[in-house]
């Protein structure tokens, strides 16, 4: 339990490497939405205070001020958010990847490693928010030159906070806005002391968001079954043909969708390029090539799907159709003049 629950400082860095996805999906959640969770919302958990450079009023060494108190222990709790892969700033002899905010004493930039040793120690629950932070993603492509990685290849895949707490992933290039507000959410749960340690799986992502994969929740998996495949984009049917990787990429976003419960990949006919996994991107290019996996499994299905899709339509034939007892008078004297014919 943390110390204070009456609010709970969210310190939020967007400075490695990366796109601020993560912080503009951020402002589509709406279960819960990011407005319950700072203005106190939700009935019986600490109120979240955000520092988020992407969302903040505040900017220069005022925006910086609350990340160098907690630098110098004065904030306690608070949660630090990485968003954007970690570099590697040993692989050269001058320079530095990335950087966020200027030190003061000296007049150079403070290196995002350096935020990061300085705060993770300090943090109560430390989270890695899209792929780029969670795994290294896009940037940490065979042959970057930043050497870049993800937070826990980093700090470690045993590190925990000093409060116990492993680091949480929660990966997704963007992440789903839910599965961020939701996350934040059980953190600030366990910290009032009304929800037991944080359940990860191995990869250290949250069980209940990626225990299933994204074509177990897929809206076109029927088709998948009946061996019904999509030949073109626009197609209603399963997409796997078009590399589709959705039955093996651990993702919520069939059941989920994006933006309350509206649009995601394959929903909206986009195929699954495994942007939530570990490999990504490297083990699932190129995007647009059917999995190789897949060409056994859509084979397989295929006498099996057809079969079964033909059984469905005789038995959908029949239901249909009223039972007889239903039917009018003139309707039973019509199926009796008919029979006798």
């Amino acid at each position: 339990m943390a110390q204070n629950t009456d609010e709970l400082v969210v310190l939020w860095i967007t400075a490695g490497l990366g796109c601020d996805g993560e912080s503009v999906a951020l402002t589509g959640a709406t279960q819960p939405s990011l407005e319950e969770l700072v203005l106190g919302g939700l009935p019986g958990v600490p109120r979240l205070v955000l520092h988020n450079p992407l969302l903040a009023y505040e900017v220069g060494e005022e925006f910086l001020a609350p990340f160098n108190r907690a630098a110098q222990g004065e904030i306690d709790p608070f949660i630090l958010v990485i968003e954007g892969s970690i570099p590697d700033e040993t692989n050269k002899t001058e320079g530095y990847w990335a950087a966020f905010g200027v030190d003061q004493r000296t007049g150079q930039p403070i290196k995002t490693c350096d935020w990061i040793d300085l705060l993770a120690p300090k943090a109560w629950a430390v989270v890695a928010v899209g792929t780029c932070a969670t795994y290294g993603g896009i940037h940490a492509m065979e042959g970057n030159p930043t050497g870049c990685m993800g937070l826990a290849d980093y700090l470690g895949w045993n590190w925990r906070s000093r409060a116990g707490i492993p680091i949480v992933n929660v990966p997704g290039c963007p992440t789903l806005p839910d599965n961020l507000t939701e996350t934040l959410l059980y953190l600030l749960r366990q910290a009032a002391g009304l929800a037991p340690m944080i359940p990860l799986d191995d990869q250290l992502r949250p069980t209940w968001l990626f225990e299933q994969t994204a074509h177990e929740g897929c809206n076109r998996g029927g088709y998948y079954e009946q061996a019904e495949f999509g030949e073109e984009y626009g197609s209603p049917k399963c997409i796997v043909k078009l590399g589709c990787w959705g039955p093996v990429v651990q993702c919520n976003v069939g059941k989920r969708s994006w933006m309350g419960g509206v649009g995601g990949c394959a929903n909206v006919g986009g195929i699954c390029i495994g942007c939530t996994m570990p490999s990504f991107p490297d083990k699932f290019m190129p995007f647009m090539n059917q999995p190789p996996g897949s060409l056994l499994s859509s084979h397989a299905v295929t006498t099996y799907g057809r079969a079964i899709h033909a059984l469905r339509r005789f038995t959908q034939a029949s239901l249909n159709k009223e039972p007889r007892w239903r039917q009018g008078k003139l309707a039973r004297t019509e199926e009796s003049d008919s029979e006798n014919r």
